[in-house]
């Protein structure tokens, strides 16, 4: 039987939180870095007219967009981005890809440094939801942030650091926000951004 394997660079690198969509606890090999590949907060989506809409938390209002980590094809032929590979059935792919409904998932097993898996894919933003320049009034949800830095931290010394220095800072506003219309998230999708 093939070993099917997802690399995982956002918020998928917490095992927490591939196991709240999954279901169940998630092996995970890493870390590896995605050549050829970097990583940007590139991927949009319209807070007033997805599944879910944040508002600001300081004063209530509604950002016109909202930011998320994105893998976009790089010129560099280095070693890219720094991330992890779960391993996952066919089914379980289709779970997630419910959950990142504005992605496309697509084959990067040639591209990781070392893998065990027969295949490997990742996601990365549909054309539209791909925002290689950010929209007006577009923010970065700071409990987003925040998970996926403290993802990268507990895997281990200098996955941090290596995180930040292959993404960048986000190029919006980062925005302590809460979660204020809930039109059918799907299951297993994080709440919190």
């Amino acid at each position: 039987m093939a070993r099917i394997g997802l690399f995982a660079y956002g918020s998928l690198v917490s095992p927490e939180s591939a196991a709240r969509t999954l279901g169940r606890t998630v092996d995970r090999s890493g870390p590896v870095r995605l050549s050829g590949w970097r990583r940007r907060w590139s991927a949009a989506r319209d807070n007033h007219g997805s599944e879910k809409t944040f508002a600001r938390r300081s004063d209530g209002s509604l950002p016109a967009h909202v930011l998320g980590l994105n893998l976009e094809r790089s010129d560099d032929p280095g070693e890219g981005p720094n991330g992890v590979v779960l391993e996952l059935s066919e089914d379980e792919l289709a779970r997630l890809d419910l959950r990142e409904l504005r992605y496309d998932r697509f084959a990067v097993g040639e591209h990781l440094e070392r893998t065990d898996f027969d295949e490997v894919f990742a996601y990365c933003a549909k054309p539209e939801h791909h925002a290689p320049r950010p929209p007006g009034d577009a923010i970065v949800i700071a409990s987003y942030a925040s998970f996926v830095e403290a993802a990268f931290d507990a895997l281990g010394p200098g996955e941090r650091e290596l995180y930040l220095d292959t993404t960048g800072a986000p190029p919006v506003e980062i925005v302590d926000a809460d979660l204020v219309t809930d039109r059918a998230i799907p299951k297993g999708n994080p709440r919190e951004w």
